[in-house]
């Protein structure tokens, strides 16, 4: 179940609430008891687990495969006649 957060806008009160995703938004403020309690924007919680996630793979800065000095091609020279 989420937790929900709330706050009142008439005395600021703020509360988190946990409650299901049908379970209708709480609108009386416990506190002052006036009909001006809303629910807020928080940040997800959640972890990108496993590979392919910019976190996970490509954060670090170092390329997944460098090419190495063995595979370049032969440099190449122009001999003037």
């Amino acid at each position: 179940m989420p937790i929900y957060a709330y706050k009142c806008g008439a005395c600021g009160f703020a509360k988190d609430q946990l409650q299901k995703i049908s379970d209708p938004a709480l609108t009386d403020c416990p506190q002052c008891g006036k009909p001006s309690f809303s629910k807020q924007l928080s940040a997800p919680g959640f972890q990108l687990k496993g590979s392919g996630w910019y976190a996970t793979d490509f954060k670090s800065g170092t390329p997944a495969a460098a090419p190495s000095s063995t595979d370049a091609a032969p440099a190449t020279t122009t001999d003037a006649p």
